[in-house]
């Protein structure tokens, strides 16, 4: 079969139902094939057995299932799995499932790579190569929903992995769409979080949809030097701008928006960076996501004490800032974004 086809996953249902019926089949078989897709949990064409042998055929013909290869599975002492996907052009993706209590969450990549270039982040090291499309992004989360057994269901998404999703939202809407269109896995848009760091335009774009998804905003400094110093793009950018679309953004959907701050020791994580982060965020319906800094080969940023985060933390509640620290998830595999694409594209790096 060749490479050049496209994913199933490609085609929003209606497409998928404006495929069928110019071949001659019944509208009905495009719900018929997503919940093969997305509720039987199959892996190929062939095992749609109750579709007709004519369509399972043409479909195979015409598309792909998958197009990536898993090149590397990973599980961690807490539960957590990482899978790094070999994409058919050869570049690499990554994608990570964290169980925790009744929570199933995935997280996933955007973009191959990342042209943001936050210093502390492994996915920017390399640049941006391209963006996922809509096929290539579902398809990290139905490799990770097969990785559940049949009593349990994905219950959470998080777009916090390589890449700005906010810069490549042409092939993310739709695949968000097909999560919770009828026949796919059924998550709400409240249990979708898009984590961006921070474009305005995009912002109030992502907002004018007026769909409550979770808006995370990656802001690591409340003021301008320092964030430009942590997150280059800022420079063209700037503090104040982010924080008005943020609040257009909590004036349209009503969905309080998230700041993550990712805490680095001696650059950010003062207590005077806490007071300046608090009063940004004074009178704003907001959460603080603190995370301290997962190390990443060749970069020599760390995350600070435990005693330190306890206390910045402390700073910002003390001032009537919703905060939690955020809980290190698959620490001994790799898990925090772009590690593992890291390492198999400079193997040698130290």
């Amino acid at each position: 079969m060749s490479t050049s086809l496209p994913l199933i996953t490609d085609l929003s249902r209606a497409e998928l139902a404006e495929w069928c019926t110019a071949r001659g089949h019944q509208a009905y078989r495009a719900d018929q094939i997503r919940r093969w897709i997305y509720g039987k949990r199959v892996n190929a064409f062939e095992e749609m057995h109750d579709v007709p042998a004519a369509l399972r055929e043409q479909m195979q013909q015409e598309f792909q299932f998958y197009s990536a290869t898993v090149t590397r599975h990973q599980v961690s002492r807490d539960g957590t799995e990482k899978l790094l996907l070999q994409l058919q052009d050869g570049e690499y993706t990554e994608c990570v499932m964290m169980r925790e209590d009744d929570r199933r969450t995935v997280c996933i990549s955007s973009q191959v790579g990342c042209a943001m270039g936050c210093v502390f982040c492994a996915s920017g090291l390399l640049g941006v190569k391209r963006n996922l499309s809509t096929g290539e992004i579902l398809e990290q989360i139905l490799r990770l929903d097969r990785l559940l057994p049949e009593t349990e269901r994905i219950t959470n998404v998080v777009l916090m992995g390589m890449g700005e999703p906010l810069a490549n939202l042409k092939n993310l809407l739709p695949a968000l769409t097909t999560l919770n269109e009828k026949g796919a896995l059924g998550i709400g848009a409240r249990r979708i979080t898009i984590s961006t760091v921070g474009l305005p335009d995009k912002i109030r774009e992502l907002a004018r949809l007026g769909i409550q998804y979770n808006l995370a905003i990656s802001l690591h400094a409340a003021t301008d030097a320092l964030r430009t110093e942590i997150v280059p793009v800022n420079k063209s950018i700037g503090v104040q701008e982010i924080m008005a679309a943020a609040d257009d953004y909590f004036e349209q959907t009503g969905r309080r928006v998230t700041y993550e701050y990712c805490l680095l020791g001696s650059v950010n994580d003062s207590d005077q960076n806490a007071r300046d982060l608090a009063q940004l965020l004074a009178h704003r319906n907001a959460h603080i996501n603190l995370i301290p800094m997962n190390p990443v080969q060749s970069l020599e940023l760390h995350a600070p004490t435990q005693p330190r985060s306890t206390q910045f933390a402390d700073i910002l509640r003390e001032r009537g800032v919703n905060v939690t620290i955020r809980k290190r998830k698959g620490a001994d595999i790799d898990a925090a974004c772009g590690q593992l694409r890291l390492k198999e594209e400079l193997p040698l790096a130290p």
